[in-house]
């Protein structure tokens, strides 16, 4: 008790300004690592909470270069979906795309093309290619009780290629032919299908986060309850990365079901929560490929009220950091950034990128609808361990409806965040104060912002000096 530390968060400092080799802010580089194998052109990651990231922001967030974690507070079978529906959303093949029998009808295939959200099927009788059915095939057609036989285009007027073929040869063959489905075979069997419409995409957010196909990367939490299940069925979805998240993450049993994870499937194991040097060598020697920092730092967070645990958010970000560094670990600093500024300084504390609800919660993309009050709009933001949260999770797993109140253990809260429209905007306004704090440090990257960043303590004056008038009074 002798040594009680003193312990910082982000209101508690500035980074100090120096000499800029830069001519203007958007020169800086922002690509980092989320994990070992996890690489990001913009450090940002949306949160795995129920009111944050679905398949809508992990698309928004990939597309911009960073990653969304789809939350785990579902069924395993909507977890999958909503990992599905990103790494459908683009890419630049398409390795299993949906195939019919020639013999349904044009009503039929209808319907499967709604329910798959695709614009064409391929047409096979076993392994054999013998056409392909497109939405324009059908445009005009009165009877859709016709076998979709009588109205595709057979495998004589087919054009198709060798599956692996590079992106620009594919690009000329759908040019040349003035075709918009390229389908791929290998030894005459249907390997994946090319499309003008993924082309498109791909070069219409060329910094996107993609893995080698050309689809956008993904996350997917578990839990320490079903965590192999779990994770076997979202890996096979497609995630790129788990997220182990568990409120206190060390522990005999986090550290066990890491283990787990990590013996049974190759794929990188990000974990957290947690604050101290100690847990990070802990789970770096049990196999974690990342580590995310933070207890209890959220604005819908009250583990440090009703447990009085937890570390201020700068301070564990530089414990965690010295040890992670070491092993060449990446360290997520999750939660507690309110202001793009805050995310530089856990940047510059040696953060390789951010976990966020917070920040990204309000907006179009995350799931929810737009409440009005008092002639404002707003949108309901839950902590995943509020009351609210836990009690929406349990109707939805046992499919009914609880009028009483349920005895339901709380460490957060649930509260109303101002409406914020497309996550875009917001992205890119944490993306330039990121670039501008590269510059203020006198960097030209992340790397070299952690290696020249310089910290100095303030007071409450100080902070309050920082803030604008308008900010004061909205606070």
């Amino acid at each position: 008790m002798k040594d009680i530390r003193l312990g910082l968060t982000f209101n508690d400092v500035l980074l100090v300004p120096k000499r800029t080799p830069l001519s203007s802010r958007s020169e800086a580089e922002v690509t980092s690592r989320f994990t070992k194998n996890i690489a990001l052109n913009i450090p940002l990651v949306s949160a795995n909470m129920a009111t944050v990231t679905e398949h809508k922001m992990a698309i928004a967030m990939a597309r911009e270069g960073g990653l969304g974690v789809i939350h785990q507070f579902g069924s395993i079978e909507e977890q999958m979906e909503e990992i599905k529906k990103v790494k459908k959303s683009t890419c630049y093949i398409i390795d299993y795309p949906v195939s019919v029998s020639p013999l349904i009808t044009i009503q039929e295939a209808a319907a499967i093309m709604k329910q798959e959200g695709v614009t064409s099927l391929l047409v096979k009788v076993g392994d054999e290619l013998v056409g392909i059915f497109t939405s324009r095939d059908y445009l005009f057609e009165d009877d859709f009780s016709k076998k979709i036989s009588e109205v595709m285009t057979t495998k004589e007027k087919l054009v198709t290629a060798e599956y692996g073929l590079p992106l620009d040869e594919a690009k000329k063959i759908l040019h040349t032919h003035r075709i918009e489905k390229l389908p791929l075979l290998q030894n005459g069997i249907v390997r994946g299908l090319i499309t003008t419409q993924d082309i498109k995409k791909l070069e219409q957010w060329p910094q996107a986060c993609r893995d080698t196909k050309g689809r956008l990367r993904v996350g997917a939490a578990v839990g320490v309850k079903d965590t192999l299940e779990r994770a076997k069925s979202c890996i096979d979805a497609g995630a790129d990365v788990i997220i182990l998240d568990i409120a206190h993450a060390h522990s005999e049993l986090a550290i066990q079901r890491l283990k787990e994870l990590k013996s049974y499937f190759n794929i990188d194991v990000m974990v957290g929560n947690i604050a101290t040097a100690e847990a990070a060598l802990d789970l770096i020697q049990a196999g974690a490929d990342g580590l995310k920092v933070g207890i209890g730092p959220s604005p819908v967070c009250t583990t440090r009220i009703i447990s009085g645990s937890g570390v201020p958010q700068l301070t564990a970000i530089l414990d965690v950091v010295r040890v992670a560094r070491n092993y060449k670990v990446p360290v997520c600093a999750d939660g507690g950034m309110k202001y793009p500024g805050d995310v530089a300084k856990a940047i510059g504390a040696g953060a390789s990128s951010i976990f966020s609800g917070f920040l990204f919660a309000g907006t179009d993309e995350a799931p929810g609808m737009v409440i009005m009050k008092d002639g404002k709009r707003y949108k309901k933001y839950l902590g995943s361990a509020s009351y609210d949260s836990g009690h929406e999770r349990k109707e939805n797993l046992e499919g009914k409806q609880y009028k009483q109140r349920l005895d339901i253990f709380v460490e957060g809260v649930a509260i109303l965040i101002d409406y914020k429209g497309p996550v875009q905007d917001t992205i890119r306004g944490i993306i330039k104060g990121l670039q501008s704090a590269i510059s203020y440090c006198g960097a030209h990257s992340i790397a070299e912002m952690q290696e020249k960043a310089e910290f100095i303590q303030i007071t409450s004056s100080g902070w309050d000096e920082s803030l604008s008038r308008g900010q004061k009074l909205s606070e």
